[in-house]
């Protein structure tokens, strides 16, 4: 007999060589039905294989992220097979679980988005044949023969092989994929799937390859995920940014500079009211704030370690007088390195707090690219925090209460995230463990919950990642905080101690927007376009009954913009329903309302984005509760009950 342990700490005893499927009938007939493969030590297997030793084991199922990412997966085979039934030419790649669904990346195969549907149709068929994927064990040999039709296959299986070891396919009905798997036990599991989308990728996301035909899609166990599923999208659709920014004239993005936004003055109203507000916490919080150049030389980067480790991602240029070849910084610290050196420190300045709103470029594949989510330039609210290593814990609790400040502000919560050492990392071993211990040690002083994120730290440092919640319950990353004792290193950065000899200072990397961009992005989505007033680039718009109103209506707009507040009058002649409806549309926080009564008493009718009326009120008291308003940053209440709904 072997001794089988399970999750919740309860154990059992069987013959040796059940299987997953055994064991879950064994525990109930619904957790078997539901089973997708099981995870044995912490390696998943297909539930038909064999145990024959004392193990750990945990049946999976959907609930499961592992499990969702084996379904999407063996979806992404019906769909290679339901392609190769109906291209037979097209030459099938590699085909993935992603985070919203799978996709798989095609040769020779041109489709329109019209093509899915039929694509799709072909794969309901194959879910029908309750097709069982079968694991076929090969030789390096037997598996360049098997797939010597299909050169990318091929390209694999000579990666992937070494002297003496076998690969792995799965097969289902005539069609076999080169996999490590495991897969699902029967494809009738696959009761609901969707195709929606196509486009372009090279073979590898390397431009010098081929490009390939990718098609996304999604997939579930039964019908009322996909429902919900549709229902999100719809909904994430009407608060798409890139719709709502071009519908409110916030940014656009032109094919001259693709990934490059151009912000228009109501985008800039909203991207400099952000700064100013960073700007403000950082001068309570003794930041100073410097400002480094966007091009820098190489030599630089060779120090610094980006040149090896992010040269792919970096724009270059050669000034040819100076016979140099220079970088456009993708990142702010070398440049605040060199402001740090430029003058000795005492260990009484530590620790330095240094911002900057940095602008940087890095290069996305084209392919890549989405909206302000993913661009080639952007600016970070980037700060470094040079400190003694006695005052690590410390800045590092004083930079996540900075953190949530922001997030408490916006009204995100947010999970952080402990991300450990890459695979290529900079510098010393000793340093690494270090630093990783100082991090974990402040997480667990703080009582707060962390996730553990192994191998996904930056290449010089462990970090702290933030994810924030949005109106939707999607989760996004943003704030950062990492740990760095590589720069202060390979830059030979020094402070005197008390003791009147030169120390090594740590490097705090942090940002909290994380990007300018992307958070404006965030905001656009979460909001849906509403605004709180204090970022708000529609905040009064006036709205006049008849022409006789006119005049007051103007100067009542002075009085406003006097104040500070940004607003604009209506002077079409158009009906004040269609005016009270269209400042609505275009997310004015309060439209004011002027006709005979208000001229004479010189006051405004005050309706709220909502639709709510606010009734008459003198302008310089509305004025003073504006002011009040925006001072509070208030969450506009629209937002909270999307919210309360999730």
């Amino acid at each position: 007999m072997i001794n089988i342990s399970f999750p919740d700490g309860s154990k059992k005893q069987y013959e040796p060589g059940v299987s997953g499927l055994q064991i879950a009938l064994d525990i109930s007939e619904g957790l078997a039905r539901n089973a997708l493969c099981v995870k044995v030590n912490d390696k998943l297997v297909d539930l038909e294989e064999p145990i024959n030793n004392d193990s750990t084991v945990q049946i999976i199922t959907f609930k499961d992220a592992e499990g969702v990412e084996l379904f999407r997966h063996s979806t992404a085979h019906i769909l290679a097979q339901a392609v190769s039934r109906l291209y037979p030419e097209a030459k099938n790649t590699i085909g993935p679980a992603v985070e919203q669904g799978f996709y798989y990346d095609f040769d020779n195969l041109e489709i329109k988005e019209d093509d899915l549907q039929k694509i799709e149709d072909e794969m309901k068929k194959i879910v029908k044949e309750e097709l069982k994927p079968k694991r076929i064990v090969l030789s390096e040999a037997e598996a360049l023969n098997k797939f010597k039709e299909n050169s990318y296959k091929i390209e694999m299986i000579k990666e992937y092989a070494t002297a003496g070891d076998t690969l792995t396919a799965y097969e289902q009905g005539e069609f076999v994929d080169l996999c490590r798997g495991p897969h699902l036990p029967n494809l009738r599991m696959v009761k609901a799937i969707k195709l929606f989308k196509v486009a372009k990728a090279y073979w590898k996301g390397k431009a010098e390859n081929k490009q390939l035909t990718r098609i996304y899609g999604i997939s579930f166990p039964d019908n009322k995920l996909m429902k919900e599923w549709v229902t999100f999208q719809e909904e994430a659709a009407k608060r798409d940014h890139r719709k709502i920014g071009r519908e409110l004239k916030l940014y656009s993005f032109q094919e001259e500079a693709p990934g490059m936004p151009f912000f228009h003055d109501k985008g800039s109203f909203i991207w400099n009211k952000l700064a100013e507000f960073m700007s403000e916490e950082m001068f309570k919080r003794d930041y100073e704030i410097n400002k480094t150049p966007m091009i820098l030389n190489k030599s630089l980067w060779l120090q610094s370690g980006h040149w090896d480790h992010y040269k792919e991602n970096m724009y270059f240029t050669k000034i040819d007088s100076d016979e140099e070849n220079y970088a456009v910084k993708p990142m702010n610290c070398p440049g605040n390195i060199l402001v740090y050196k430029e003058h000795l420190h005492s260990y009484k300045e530590l620790p330095i707090r240094a911002g900057e709103f940095g602008l940087v470029h890095r290069h996305e594949l084209s392919g890549a690219l989405s909206g302000l989510f993913r661009v080639r330039c952007f600016t970070q609210d980037d700060a470094h925090v040079f400190c003694t290593r006695e005052q690590i814990k410390d800045e590092i609790n004083y930079l996540i209460e900075f953190v949530d400040f922001i997030y408490k502000t916006f009204g995100f919560e947010y999970k952080m995230f402990l991300s450990t050492k890459p695979e290529k990392a900079l510098g010393f071993e000793d340093l690494w463990e270090l630093a990783e211990k100082s991090l974990s040690e402040v997480l667990e002083e703080s009582g707060k919950e962390y996730i553990i994120n192994p191998g996904d730290g930056a290449f010089y440092g462990p970090k702290i990642d933030f994810q924030i919640k949005d109106a939707l319950g999607r989760m996004w990353q943003c704030a950062t905080i990492q740990l760095d004792f590589q720069m202060p290193e390979k830059f030979d950065l020094t402070y005197e101690g008390k003791d009147g000899q030169k120390h090594r200072p740590v490097m705090l990397h942090r940002a909290i927007y994380g990007s300018f961009e992307r958070f404006l992005g965030i905001l656009v989505e979460h909001f849906a376009g509403k605004f709180p007033l204090w970022i708000s680039p529609n905040q009064v718009k006036i709205l006049p009954i008849a022409d006789r109103h006119e005049e007051f209506a103007i100067e009542v707009e002075k009085q406003f913009k006097r104040a500070g507040l940004r607003s604009e009058v209506d002077l079409r002649s158009e009906s004040i329903k269609k005016k009270v409806r269209d400042a609505q549309v275009e997310q004015w926080n309060y439209s004011l309302v002027i006709g005979d009564q208000e001229v004479e008493n010189k006051t405004v009718n005050v309706r709220a984005r909502n639709n709510e009326i606010l009734g008459s009120k003198k302008i310089d008291e509305f004025i003073t509760e504006l002011k009040k308003e925006i001072s509070s940053k208030i969450i506009p209440v629209e937002t909270v009950k999307e919210q309360n709904q999730e």
